[in-house]
């Protein structure tokens, strides 16, 4: 029986806004319903929480502006939310505004660690050498889209420019400078943050950290500056997002995963309101690696579920989260799940477009392949671990040696990390000679890496030796040794 569209009656005079409200949550009802959709698949679609759903539909909260038209565009009702929406902010709009919309306010609640003092902020530190000796004339295409003009070739202001910069970030964004997005300090600010991503791959420090946070907190404050005047702030927003992630992962690096866990959501949402789908992607897979390097399997697997949902039209986007469903299934003994979802990966990395590429373009050739035989080889080996099989520890090897042979020589993390898991794998296939063999030559330079992902790494090799092979001379003194070295670190 078909559902017949019940249409709230209009209220007279000029509407208020809980009414507008209303209309909009019955509208919402009514066209998730029309599509089939339960507020759960909607909200995994979205990648936003059911009851989220529940409370717009409720009337109880507007959801934001930008948000608005993915619902729009997911459930297909030719741009009625977005017109309903406007006619709240018509209602509730500040006097003064220039006809942006009003950002949540949530999105600029206090952010993790924060400034110190209570004066003014100092001036912003300078770039670190390690970054601005690799300063690029121009942004690459394949690397960090330019927040306002996408994956362009845009010109980059020469490196002893960013200490100016920074400053005029930080001006603006105590409104003492006007708050417009300049395209030369966003496209510094993007190849600075470019800088950082090629360190934080080819080394294991985490010591940009102040200086990504420093950026990051000014970068918030000029976001917020420019919606208070009534400008867009879409581009200081989706550099903001990147810049979130980024210090999320050192954070997670560090082992802090509270406050990495908390700048993945400050991302999340900021991409969100900026439209900017390809960052909430990632933010996505790097929530669901923290969550299973916390042993939470279930959010692990819940994470990758929403990044799966996220776009039905970007392939990389359900490649990525095929891939991490995997690891997530592995996890939890569901062995034939997470087979499943690897071998949708594989089928789907070999079916991506043109676009898919321009937006991923780390998923090309050798960079896919090494993303699908990490994943691979990680999956199998926690599957091995959780049922006891064997057969899976040795599918495992095959894959980790795969993705350790095409790994570039520059990426230290990477290595060590897939040396470590390579070792574990043959210890769980029942290999502990050959595990030592592979272990023995990196465990220093792993245990100095001081990242938690290797640290993982290296917990989990020896639990495995101490578990089958404890009582041998050889794995007692891989195991002393490996203690001596965590004892020593600061």
């Amino acid at each position: 029986m078909p559902v017949r569209e019940i249409r709230p009656q209009e209220p007279t005079g000029r509407p208020r806004p809980a009414g507008r409200l209303a209309e909009f949550g019955s509208r919402l009802k009514y066209h998730r319903r029309r599509a089939g959709l339960t507020q759960h698949q909607l909200g995994l679609r979205l990648g936003y929480h059911h009851t989220l759903i529940s409370k717009w539909e409720s009337g109880l909260r507007e959801p934001p502006a930008d948000l608005v038209r993915r619902l729009d565009a997911a459930l297909a009702t030719g741009g009625e939310l977005t017109a309903l929406v406007a006619g709240v902010a018509e209602v509730t709009g500040a006097p003064g505004r220039t006809g942006a919309p009003r950002l949540e306010p949530g999105l600029f609640t206090p952010l993790p660690g924060g400034r110190r003092g209570d004066g003014p902020p100092s001036p912003a530190p300078p770039a670190p050498a390690a970054v601005t000796g690799e300063w690029p004339a121009r942004l690459s295409p394949d690397g960090t889209p330019c927040p306002l003009h996408g994956p362009a070739d845009c010109p980059v202001p020469a490196a002893g420019d960013l200490p100016a910069l920074l400053a005029e970030v930080e001006a603006a964004g105590t409104a003492r400078t006007p708050v417009t997005a300049d395209p030369d300090v966003v496209h510094g600010l993007t190849a600075l943050l470019d800088g950082c991503l090629r360190v934080t791959t080819h080394t294991t420090s985490t010591a940009l950290l102040g200086t990504v946070e420093r950026v990051l907190r000014s970068v918030v404050d000029w976001a917020r500056a420019a919606d208070a005047a009534g400008r867009p702030a879409a581009g200081q927003l989706r550099l903001a997002a990147r810049y979130a992630q980024l210090a999320g992962r050192l954070r997670m690096h560090r082992g802090q995963s509270a406050i990495a866990m908390a700048w993945f959501g400050h991302a999340l949402r900021w991409a969100d309101a900026a439209d900017a789908v390809p960052v909430r992607a990632t933010v996505l897979v790097d929530m669901s690696v923290l969550a299973r390097l916390d042993g939470d399997a279930a959010s692990a697997l819940g994470y990758a579920q929403a990044l799966a949902a996220l776009d039905p039209r970007r392939g990389w986007t359900a490649v990525l989260g095929h891939l991490y469903q995997a690891r997530g299934h592995a996890l939890l003994g569901e062995g034939a799940e997470s087979r499943h979802h690897l071998t949708l990966g594989r089928r789907g990395l070999a079916r991506l477009g043109r676009h898919d590429l321009e937006e991923a373009p780390w998923l090309r050739g050798g960079g896919g392949e090494l993303r699908i035989e990490s994943a691979a080889g990680g999956a199998l080996r926690d599957l091995s671990t959780a049922v006891a099989d064997r057969a899976a520890a040795r599918r495992a090897v095959r894959a980790t040696a795969r993705a350790l042979g095409s790994l570039p020589p520059a990426m230290l993390p990477a290595r060590l990390l897939l040396t470590v898991r390579l070792a574990d794998c043959h210890a769980c296939a029942g290999h502990p000679d050959v595990a030592l063999d592979l272990a023995a030559p990196v465990v220093a330079e792993a245990a100095a890496a001081r990242r938690l992902t290797v640290a993982r790494e290296l917990h989990g090799l020896d639990r495995r030796l101490a578990g089958g092979w404890g009582g041998l001379r050889e794995v007692r003194e891989f195991r002393e040794r490996l203690a001596a070295l965590a004892d020593d670190r600061p």
